[in-house]
């Protein structure tokens, strides 16, 4: 994600390198899998579908391999069903954080993200501990280099003509914040003008943040989300950390 902002890191995301690249592709396969299930494989007709093929583009997902995943999601298939968990828990010194996985085996997935807040100093708590902590918002990042030129104030109308509830102007980004249920549509005037979007995603954003000062903290912290980042099952990781 471009930008210096807080919302840059919020989100741990998997993309650290290109050999990462495999796993979003895979992940994302995943998310198409279940919107193409629970509304069809048109995206016309399927808002959800057309958030995850959005989300697909934006991380540089070829366009033939998001339409051989709605293809595979549509036909017969494996007889492979995929399940939504969110897992909730604290991180060293009280940080909070939320596990989102689509998993295949419930039994394994609880298994691994507990160890991972084990290993990582943390422990799992219990179903909305901390999620009262963070609130839904559509961000959408768009790379400044992408729009060199274009009036920033034009952008800004854009967007907020669109439905958005915030514009901010970072460093490298512009960063565009709606609620949940506006984010598509920003989304799309956003596409409609031809607009490329770094990332566009439903993310979680805390409302208040804890630093680590601590030094054995802060690599404890860093195993976990490491230990998540590992795991196939993982979805999404939010944490309310300050880096």
């Amino acid at each position: 994600m471009s930008g210096h902002s807080k919302f840059a890191n919020i989100k741990h995301k998997k993309e650290k390198n290109d050999a990462a690249k495999g796993k979003i592709f895979t992940m994302i396969g995943r998310e198409i899998a279940v919107a193409v299930k629970a509304g069809g494989p048109d995206p016309a007709n399927n808002g959800k579908l057309r958030d995850v093929i959005a989300k697909a583009k934006s991380n540089n997902m070829p366009n033939d391999t998001i339409e051989r995943s709605i293809k595979k999601a549509a036909g017969p298939g494996d007889g492979v069903e995929y399940e939504n968990i969110t897992y909730e828990g604290y991180g060293p010194n009280g940080v909070a954080i939320i596990v989102e996985v689509l998993t295949d085996n419930r039994n394994r997935a609880a298994a691994n993200v507990r160890n991972a807040f084990t290993k990582g100093g943390g422990n799992m708590g219990t179903s909305g501990c901390v999620s009262f902590m963070f609130d839904d918002k559509g961000l959408i990042v768009v790379d400044k280099e992408e729009v060199e030129g274009m009036d920033e104030d034009e952008l800004m109308m854009m967007a907020i003509e669109a439905g958005a509830e915030d514009f901010a102007v970072e460093e490298d980004s512009y960063e565009i914040t709606t609620s949940p249920d506006d984010f598509s549509a920003v989304r799309e005037a956003l596409e409609a003008n031809n607009i490329p979007m770094a990332s566009a995603e439903v993310t979680k954003i805390p409302q208040t943040y804890t630093t680590l000062t601590n030094e054995d903290d802060i690599k404890k912290m860093n195993k976990l989300l490491d230990l998540l980042d590992d795991d196939d099952d993982v979805q999404n990781v939010y944490h309310n950390m300050e880096e």
